[in-house]
Formats: C-alpha cells, sequence, structure tokens
C-alpha cells in the first residue's frame, strides 16, 4: 500500500500541477507517513451524496485537479449523451474554504469543452441549483460542498436533467470515465464566452415557485408577527431562508449575528451539522431572550433543517429529523385533504431509514407511500419515474431532509423553513402550537421513536472494519432482541427481494414492530446504526412517561448490540 501511494505521488511532481501542488507532495514524500498513503492510495468515489473528502493533495483528496477530472469526466459524458445539442450546466457552491475557487475550476473545464455554464456570482443553496438547472433547462448541474461535514472536507455533487442527483448507471460510468484519464486529459483551457453569470434574478424566480407550495395563507396573515429565530450557520441559508419568509409574510424573524458571517472555518460550533444540538444552542438562547416560538437552522448548503420548539413547560426541545419529517407530512396530508386536493393518485416519499410514522399516516389517509433506498437521490429519481402518473405531495428522510411539491428534486431546507412556520402559523391560527399537533399525531398513528448511533472507523483499515461489521452481522444475526422476536430479516444486496437496487444495508424488524438498521455511510467513513421503536399513546398526559419507556427501550437494544 505505502509504495502504490508513494507510486502515486511521485507521478503528481510532474509538470502538470502547479508549483504549490508539487511542493505540497513533496513535502508529504519526504514524511513518508501515514498521511502520504491516506492521499494517495485511491481515488475519491462517488457515494450517495457524490464525491466528498478532505481537502488536500492527492487523488483521494479533494483540490482543483480531483475537482478538474471529475468535471472532464463529466464533460466527456455529456458530450456522448447528448451529441449535435447545446449542452449547458448550472454550477452552485457553499460558503466552505475553497468552494468558490473549485466551482470557477468546473466552470472552465466545462467551457473549455465547449460546454455552456450558467455558474452563480456568489454562494447559493444547493437546492437552488436544482431548481436553475430545471427551470434553464440544462443538461446537468453541479454543487460545490460538503453538507454539514467539518471544516477540512469539501465535496461534488453532480445533477442530471431533471434537477435530481446523478443515480446509477450515470454515477458509475460518470466515475468510470473520470478514472481512466491522467491529468494531461484534462483541458483547463477557459472560454470565457461561454461562462455565464447567476444572480438575484434566479432567486426571485425560486421564491416565486417556493410560494405555489403554500397552503394556508390565512394562517400567515393572522399570525404574520410570529417570532421566529434561525441561523444559517455561517453558510447559504442565511443568503435566501430569511428572504423566503418575508416572502411568506414573515415579518418577524430574527437571526443569530455571530452566525449570518459567511465563514467556511464555522467559528461559533464545533461542527455545523443542524442534526448536532450543540449546532442550534445560540439560535435557542436569542429565541429564550426575544420570545420566540421556533427555531431554526440549515446546514451549510441549506438542504437540512433542524428545529426547536418550545414544549409545556415553555422549555425548548430539540426534533430529531423523523419528528419534524413527520410532522411536515401530516401537516401536507391534512391540509391537502382539507382543501380537497386528495383525488388518489397522490404519493408521499422516504427512504427505508426514515420513521415508520410516515408509512401509517400516509395509508390512513388514501395517500401512497413509497420507500427508497437511503440518499434523496432515490427519491429525486423516483418524482422523476412517477412524473404525470401520480403527484408527490412530500416526504423526507431521517437525516434532516424534506421536499415538497416537484419543481426541486433535492431535499430543500429553504422551502422546508417556510412550510414549517406555515405550519406553526397554522397550528396557533387552531388554537395551538407545534407541540401540541406532535402529540395529535401520535395519540392518532402511534407514538415512533426513533435513535442514530454512527460509529466512525478512520481510513482504509476502518473501512475493513466497517465491513467486518457487516459481514458479522449478516452471519450472526440476533434470533431476539430485548425479549421481541426477530421475525424479518431484510438484506438491502438481494435486490429480487427488496424490488430496490443493491445496497449493503440490513434490516431487522421484531413481532412488536421494533427495527434495527445497519448501514455504511455512502459518503463517510462511518457505519449508522438505526433504530425504531413503538407503542400507543392514550393520552397527552402519558407523553413523558411513554416516551421515557421508549428511549429506555433504544438504549437496552443499544447495550444488548454492544453498541453503547
Amino acid at each position: 500500500m505505502q509504495e502504490k501511494s508513494l507510486q502515486q505521488a511521485q507521478s503528481w511532481l510532474s509538470e502538470a500541477y502547479d508549483v504549490e501542488t508539487r511542493n505540497n507532495v513533496q513535502a508529504l514524500i519526504d514524511e513518508n507517513g501515514e498521511e502520504l498513503i491516506e492521499s494517495f492510495y485511491k481515488d475519491l468515489d462517488f457515494g450517495t451524496g457524490g464525491m466528498r473528502g478532505i481537502m488536500g493533495v492527492g487523488p483521494n483528496r479533494i483540490n482543483r485537479y480531483s475537482i478538474g477530472k471529475a468535471t472532464q469526466g463529466l464533460a466527456n459524458t455529456l458530450l456522448e449523451m447528448y451529441p449535435d445539442q447545446d449542452v449547458s450546466v448550472a454550477i452552485a457552491y457553499d460558503c466552505r474554504n475553497n468552494s468558490d475557487l473549485l466551482a470557477r475550476t468546473s466552470a472552465e473545464v466545462l467551457s473549455a469543452n465547449g460546454i455552456k455554464v450558467y455558474l452563480f456570482t456568489s454562494l447559493r443553496p444547493t437546492p437552488e441549483l436544482s431548481f436553475a438547472v430545471r427551470e434553464l433547462g440544462c443538461k446537468s448541474g453541479i454543487v460545490i460542498t460538503a453538507s454539514h461535514n467539518p471544516k477540512e472536507y469539501n465535496g461534488y455533487k453532480v445533477y442530471g436533467d431533471d434537477g435530481c442527483q446523478i443515480v446509477s448507471p450515470f454515477d458509475v460510468e460518470l466515475i468510470d470515465k473520470v478514472r481512466a484519464l491522467s491529468i494531461e486529459d484534462v483541458n483547463f483551457n477557459v472560454d470565457e464566452d461561454l461562462i455565464f453569470a447567476l444572480g438575484e434574478e434566479m432567486d426571485d424566480t425560486y421564491i416565486e415557485r417556493l410560494k405555489t407550495l403554500s397552503l394556508s395563507p390565512e394562517a400567515i396573515k393572522e399570525q404574520r408577527e410570529l417570532p421566529i429565530v434561525f441561523t444559517g450557520i455561517h453558510g447559504t441559508g442565511a443568503v435566501m431562508v430569511p428572504k423566503a419568509l418575508k416572502s411568506f409574510g414573515f415579518s418577524n424573524v430574527m437571526t443569530v449575528a455571530s452566525q449570518d458571517v459567511i465563514d467556511g472555518n464555522f467559528p461559533t460550533v464545533h461542527s455545523p451539522n443542524p442534526e448536532e444540538p450543540a449546532a442550534l444552542e445560540l439560535a435557542i438562547t436569542l429565541a429564550k431572550e426575544k420570545g420566540a416560538e421556533l427555531v431554526m437552522g440549515t446546514d451549510p448548503d441549506a438542504d437540512r433543517v433542524g428545529i426547536a420548539i418550545p414544549n409545556k413547560d415553555g422549555a425548548f426541545v430539540l426534533l430529531n429529523g423523523n419528528q419534524t419529517g413527520s410532522l411536515l407530512v401530516n401537516y401536507l396530508i391534512t391540509r391537502w385533504k382539507e382543501l380537497g386536493k386528495v383525488k388518489g393518485k397522490e404519493f408521499v416519499a422516504k427512504t427505508v431509514v426514515t420513521t415508520d410514522l410516515m408509512d401509517v399516516m400516509a395509508k390512513a389517509n388514501g395517500v401512497k407511500v413509497y420507500n427508497t433506498l437511503t440518499g434523496f437521490k432515490h427519491i429525486g429519481s423516483l418524482i422523476r419515474e412517477l412524473e404525470g402518473k401520480e403527484q408527490f405531495i412530500g416526504g423526507g428522510e431521517e437525516s434532516y431532509g424534506y421536499l415538497a411539491g416537484d419543481f426541486v428534486r433535492d431535499k430543500d431546507a429553504v422551502m422546508s423553513c417556510v412550510l414549517i412556520a406555515e405550519m406553526v402559523a397554522w397550528a396557533k391560527s387552531c388554537g395551538k402550537d407545534l407541540f401540541d399537533l406532535m402529540q395529535d399525531m401520535y395519540m392518532e398513528y402511534g407514538f415512533y421513536l426513533e435513535d442514530l448511533i454512527s460509529i466512525t472507523k478512520q481510513g482504509r483499515t476502518g473501512v475493513a472494519e466497517i465491513a467486518s461489521m457487516m459481514d458479522d452481522m449478516r452471519k450472526n444475526a440476533p434470533k431476539m432482541i430485548v425479549g421481541e422476536e426477530v421475525v424479518e430479516v431484510i438484506d438491502y444486496l438481494d435486490s429480487a427481494k427488496t424490488g430496490l437496487p443493491e445496497s449493503n444495508v440490513l434490516q431487522l424488524i421484531t413481532n412488536k414492530g421494533t427495527k434495527i438498521t445497519a448501514r455504511p455511510s455512502g459518503t463517510e467513513p462511518k457505519i449508522k446504526f438505526y433504530f425504531s421503536v413503538q407503542e400507543k399513546l392514550a393520552d397527552k398526559s402519558e407523553y413523558d412517561v411513554i416516551r421515557l419507556k421508549l428511549k429506555e427501550k433504544i438504549a437496552n437494544i443499544q447495550s444488548e448490540m454492544n453498541l453503547n
């Protein structure tokens, strides 16, 4: 492994690379340490979220050359797919260090290959890129982002002509083409005449389209002074979310000033991930000071949102992705039915690791529900498959990503923020708050509680450890879990049985409806274990007791599986 990495590193000392890169590579060779191996032992792969990695030199790092090769591969693929056609690509980027430079590199390579490029003039949310691809009739799109990863990371997402992240076989074919390239094959000779700027005109068009999703405009008029605190956590949410909330009619939106500052180092948080409680601490502090009734925070590229709401004691509680997604789906279905929009061809979409509460709610209301593999690209692909046959109401995934309507084909935190705020306004117009709605939902459909454990295994040795964990679980799946019989084992490597593309996911289901899912991450060096338990909630007064009972049950499962 070390010899192979050394040979790869030495190839990066050629004149094809700039002086700074060559100097950095030489420094790694001189040190001859673990970083040399990690940077050069393989090429970055495309996973559920595209290509993502630590910034640095080498083929296993995000840099001008790995991005350049990926873009050259994309150019070759597009020109092959669309012969004798005008091909255009839209490009957006987030707040991360070097994102603007890597977006510019992508634009230069595409233009050098005769492809027209629409490049946003400054950072924009990922979902707006998805929208722009469709609005401009582009054949593809690119976003430079590493989503919610730590500051050392950046990444590269590729979208198809429908505004959805590319799926198989496009993604496999693309990476095969990229791997067949040498750096000498990449055309960096920019054609400025083929690069066009995208700015506020696309923002305005996007926001106007968002407004078509509003289901309760009268409630917003009644509750326009609803006090809301929002934070973009130094990212693209700050560019669009306050503007979108204002356009919907909300006039009392407060932001966290220190986190309005665009900064790829994310100085006020350990991690810019709204799934982590600490990411919303400053927003919750402000909400307490100002008497806000809703806190929302988006990740750096604004495709995920975390929220906090007051409970019955007035203390702010963070909702997990399953809770927020379930509330949003419940609201959408309820209002669609009240407005007479449910005709029998509507559907909700979610991933196999997302709460079954969404399935229960949809089916109880005459709405179809589809489960896809993890990764929002599978939901986007499903929307395309059913386009013109069935109508997408909404849906999402447990990792804080949601969508409504079909004019965006990726999870959309800007859209989610305005709909969540509208949902709170609607609840208030009905004499309730969001905590009431959540308890009502649990009483009607069952109290579902989920949890997630992520185990990080760094580097090439970590890949082997994760593979071993999955192999052991397949060979030695438990027969009983916390006294419940395991009645079904679903191995998503068996596509004939699941009806879905092959995926390295294993799911255990008990006779009491408990579900445990193991899944290696497609974009991070992690293996994730998802837990879902359920119980009836007969009265709101039982909420705290049942919640603690379910939490204890999950803890017992984790202990029994030696995951604590």
